[in-house]
């Protein structure tokens, strides 16, 4: 996907004598707990309904919402009257999951913290993420029962209604300042978190942040939707002088750039600016990469913007869109933290969200068959 001007050269990124690797080049065997995420763990519910099942709980077909008192029962039902199947899931998660089924081995190369609840489905999501290999080291606790997002499926289309529950429960000082828990942290060299989790803890994403800026490694952040940049706007900005890479969608993009007062609807001078946003580790000038849909990945990089077209498919092989923006997230991360080359990282993330939509739900096959 490289034009051929590029072919061959190094690119150098900001001071020093870094390449087109945003990480230095050792070649040291990729190590466990290599890639840190923080985030919101849900259980991903599936099971294909009928249309009554919908009406009963006023459910568009194809929607995503948050659940309201009168979804309380559907969980439960679902459960009881369909054939279910169960996944880990959450944007941080599954893009950890991803990241971790590209690499294969080893194993445990993603490290996870979110929070659960000490019941039935935090247990089987404990065993879900022990299935994809990743490191899951969840907070547990009494008080909120573990959040789940429920996909009600009818034909192509995918109904999904997301109870948070004990997501919005993570505690810094329960979790992540324990010295077991900090050890892990300490050992990434790549931190992943999506923008949701900043209405849950910005002061445990803050911590996070600034370790990795101190020791020069990399910290991303996903815009993750457009009510973040909006109504966590303050948040958002608190942690931005610490990210490295910046990931986001043309829609979360604009709304961004608008909130920003960047004065510009064109998404490639819209990541020129949040790349130009102030920066505390100078060493690393930012990243900032923002798909399209099916249209071109647009990539700033050092001074040049670049772009990626997208792996071509044909419609009618699309199943589920939900979960590629995860999906080439995941893609992306697994380069970096084997310190490929950025356009190898997008043709990974690439690779990635085009196996995921062709499958229902963040799941994906065995083994990756990406060259």
């Amino acid at each position: 996907m490289a034009s051929a001007e590029h072919k061959g050269k190094k690119r150098k990124l900001s001071g020093g004598d870094e390449t087109e690797s945003p990480t230095k080049k050792t070649h040291a065997k990729l190590s466990p707990n290599s890639l840190f995420g923080m985030g919101n763990p849900l259980l991903d519910i599936s099971a294909v309904v009928d249309k009554d099942f919908l009406d009963k709980y006023s459910l568009k077909p194809n929607d995503q919402i948050l659940a309201e008192d009168k979804h309380k029962a559907l969980f439960d039902e679902l459960v009881k009257k369909f054939k279910v199947e169960y996944h880990a899931g959450g944007a941080t998660q599954n893009s950890v999951k991803i990241a971790q089924w590209m690499i294969q081995e080893p194993h445990n190369v993603g490290t996870f913290f979110g929070c659960i609840g000490n019941d039935k489905f935090g247990a089987i999501l404990k065993e879900k993420a022990q299935e994809a290999h990743i490191d899951a080291h969840y907070y547990e606790q009494d008080k909120e029962p573990t959040g789940t997002c429920a996909a009600c499926i009818t034909g192509a289309n995918r109904s999904l209604v997301a109870n948070l529950a004990a997501a919005n429960c993570y505690k810094k000082d329960k979790h992540l300042d324990l010295k077991e828990n900090w050890k892990l942290v300490e050992q990434a060299k790549v931190y992943y978190i999506a923008g949701f989790f900043l209405t849950v803890s910005v002061e445990s994403i803050l911590k996070v942040a600034k370790h990795a800026s101190e020791n020069n490694k990399l910290f991303c952040i996903n815009l993750s939707a457009p009510f973040i940049c909006q109504f966590f706007k303050d948040n958002l900005m608190q942690v931005m002088p610490y990210v490295d890479v910046l990931f986001g969608n043309e829609t979360e993009a604009a709304t961004f750039a608008k909130e920003q007062d960047f004065k510009t609807e064109d998404i490639k001078e819209i990541a020129k600016k949040a790349q130009a946003l102030p920066k505390v580790n100078t060493k690393r000038k930012r990243i900032v990469v923002f798909t399209q849909g099916k249209e071109d990945t647009v990539m700033a990089m050092s001074d040049k913007i670049n772009t990626f077209p997208v792996l071509k498919i044909d419609p009618k092989d699309i199943v589920d869109t939900n979960g590629a923006g995860d999906a080439f997230v995941g893609g992306f991360l697994s380069g970096l933290v084997q310190e490929n080359s950025l356009d190898l990282s997008v043709k990974a993330g690439h690779y990635s969200a085009n196996v995921i939509i062709r499958r229902a739900g963040c799941t994906f096959p065995e083994k990756p068959d990406f060259k």
